[in-house]
């Protein structure tokens, strides 16, 4: 089992049990005292799977128990859901459009340079990290409401997104675009030499049944 991640400045630490977590971290403690290295107990958090309760005790101090932790630009939260990842970067992508709307409104700017800046100011902020997603049909309205956004087509309009591509002159791209994305990110990890910890993440199994209802979108649908 996989205990622990080591970054340029950061480590984290894996545990299924609270005991095993607390020794973990205790021996990080006195590995990072023997070289005289400091670790900040304010920046220091714990995320329990599902909610559950976690007390772990750092240099006589309780950390913070996290519901969801930013690490790294990528939101993780404790029911490993990207649910709440796949809203935020839609809403930073809304807070980009919303920036350009002066020149979206702008005569003298035309359609295809309105469509060329969002593809290459929106676009990769919404999709930043996109790899690791489930495929939601969300990214198809995200696409269709911002070029009717450069149409200046109102809502109640009630205009289709096949209207809308047809008087634009393109095709629907972001939703084929995120999927090359995991592809090309599927085919790297494939081609690296030997095993490696993605390797067995994305071609290895759980044991045991899963929970009751409904399954979980995987990384491939």
């Amino acid at each position: 089992m996989v205990t622990n991640l080591c970054y340029a400045d950061d480590i984290i630490l894996f545990a299924n049990l609270e005991a095993e977590l607390q020794e973990l971290v205790d021996h990080l403690d006195r590995v990072s005292c023997e070289y005289s290295l400091l670790i900040n107990v304010d920046k220091t958090k714990v995320m329990g799977s599902d909610g559950i309760a976690c007390h772990i005790l750092f240099q006589n101090e309780q950390l913070e128990q996290m519901d969801m932790f930013p690490y790294l630009g990528f939101l993780i939260p404790e029911d490993r859901e990207c649910m709440r990842e796949f809203h935020t970067r839609l809403n930073r992508g809304q807070v980009i459009r919303a920036s350009l709307q002066k020149i979206q409104k702008s005569d003298s700017v035309s359609i295809s340079t309105n469509i060329q800046l969002t593809e290459v100011l929106v676009w990769p902020t919404a999709m930043y990290r996109c790899e690791s997603w489930t495929l939601k049909k969300n990214i198809d309205a995200f696409e269709m409401k911002g070029l009717k956004k450069i149409l200046r087509v109102s809502w109640t309009a009630k205009k289709t997104n096949e209207w809308g591509l047809n008087k634009a002159g393109v095709k629907s791209e972001l939703l084929d675009t995120v999927k090359a994305k995991k592809l090309a990110y599927y085919g790297h990890t494939m081609r690296k030499q030997g095993s490696c910890l993605e390797k067995e993440v994305m071609q290895g199994t759980l044991p045991g049944a899963r929970r009751r209802g409904r399954p979980r979108p995987g990384w491939t649908t």
